[in-house]
This record gives structure tokens, sequence and C-alpha cells, in this order.
């Protein structure tokens, strides 16, 4: 058998890829431009990229824009540290117990039905429109999808593998660290990618309902002002956290995953 028809397709170069997204940003931002300039909205309803520009920079100078980006952030990361740790821990206790998750899956499954802005409000009212609250949506987005790969990633172990492990005499805990946790790790970080842009929707759904801080109070006060350009200063700077946290997810995925690029070659 060939092993080489099992190797994925040659990736596109990085130079390319980034000078495709160079390009279609181009593309969007000269789209934008022609449609403010030409279709005679007024700047309430859409304002020019270099209105845009000129509300950052002031923004920017004046300092408001570093503390509501600071505060979105704290609770954007500590929603998602907490929301990555119980996802975990529950994800696998439900992975090695049949009967475990037949008792919380229930539960787990209608939590989900029930949309976050629904039950923002009642979090906000019943924990206060302080740091907890938000950091509480935050971690409620988060979990269920890192909870799902969680399980997903421990039982794609083959039976083999833990056949083996127990024929060396390993202990629980070895099993853990030098099987399951490594296999499990390609499935785990997918599912934390995803959470990591949802957890900046959470983040900005918390404020939206209660908050004096934060990129999402500063989209209620734009559209409370009919300040459109910093209603879309607040959102780039959220399109820009949600990045961040993508790439740095991603860059920790290349780190972690080093072994399967050397498998590929």
């Amino acid at each position: 058998m060939d092993w080489k028809l099992l190797r994925k397709p040659p990736r596109t170069s990085r130079r390319s890829l980034h000078w495709t997204a160079f390009a279609s940003l181009a593309a969007a931002l000269l789209g934008w431009w022609l449609v403010s300039r030409f279709a005679g909205l007024p700047a309430f309803i859409l304002p020019a990229p270099e209105q845009v520009a000129v509300r950052f920079w002031k923004a920017l100078t004046d300092g408001s824009l570093l503390v509501h980006t600071a505060a979105t952030l704290t609770e954007v990361l500590l929603g998602l540290l907490a929301g990555t740790i119980a996802a975990v821990t529950l994800g696998y206790a439900i992975a090695k117990s049949r009967l475990f998750e037949q008792l919380v899956s229930p539960y787990l499954v209608a939590t989900q039905a029930i949309p976050i802005v629904a039950i923002a409000p009642l979090l906000v009212i019943w924990f206060g429109p302080g740091i907890f609250s938000k950091v509480l949506i935050c971690a409620l987005i988060v979990f269920f999808p890192v909870l799902v790969n969680t399980v997903v990633g421990v039982r794609a172990v083959p039976r083999p593998f833990h056949d083996l492990m127990h024929s060396l005499r390993a202990t629980r805990g070895q099993i853990l660290r030098m099987l399951e946790v490594p296999a499990a790790l390609p499935v785990l970080l997918g599912g934390l990618r995803v959470g990591a842009t949802l957890s900046v929707i959470g983040a900005v759904v918390g404020e939206l309902v209660g908050s004096d801080h934060g990129l999402g109070f500063l989209v209620n006060v734009g559209r409370g002002q009919y300040d459109t350009a910093l209603v879309f200063v607040a959102v780039f700077t959220l399109i820009a956290l949600a990045l961040a946290l993508y790439g740095l997810v991603s860059f920790l995925e290349r780190k972690l995953l080093v072994w399967q690029e050397t498998f590929e070659r």
C-alpha cells in the first residue's frame, strides 16, 4: 500500500494566504466606502470608514476604548478558563461512565436548548451587574462545545491502546497522562477554538443586559446617542479580540501537536 496516498494535500503557502486575506479585507473596505459614499445614507445609519477611523482614534486617545476593552477581555479570559475547566472535568467523567452520562445528559441538553440571551437577564438579576455574572455567562456559553469535544476525544482512544497500558501495569494516572490526554488533545483543542470565540459573545451579551463597563456597554452608549461610528469601533474591537483568542488557541495547537506535522511529512 502506498502510504503517500494517505497524506493530506499540500497546504497553501502562508504568504499566499496572507495576500488573499489582505485582498479580501481591501475589497470589503472598498465596498463599504462606495456604499457610504454613493448610497446617500446618513452617517448615523452607515458611517464611512474614515469616520469610524476618526472615532476609533478619539476613543483610543481619551482612554475609554482601552478601559472597556480591558474589562471585556478580563471577563472573557476568566469565563473561558472556568468554562473549560468545568467542561473538561465533567466531560472526562461522562466519557468514562455510561451511567453518569445517562444521569446528566438530559440536564445538559436542556440547558443548551435555552438561548443564552434568555437566561442572561436572570443571571444578572440573581448575581448582580458585576463581573461575576458576566464571567458566568461566558463560562456557560463555552461549556458545551468543550464538553462535547472532551467526551468525543476521550472515547476515540482505541481500545487496544488501553489493553496495552493495562498489560504494562500502568496506573490510572499514567493512562490519563500518557494515553488519554495526548490522544484527546486534538479534538479538545478544536472545541477550545470554538469556545474561545463564543466566550466573546457571552461577555457582550452580559454587558448588553446590564453593565457600566465593557465593549457591550460601549455599544449601548453608541446606540443610545446615535453614534453609529462608536458602535462600529466596539464591534471591530470585539472581532479583533475573537481573532486574537482564536489565533492563540491555534498557536497552542501547533506547539502541542507538533508530532502530527512530523507524522504527515
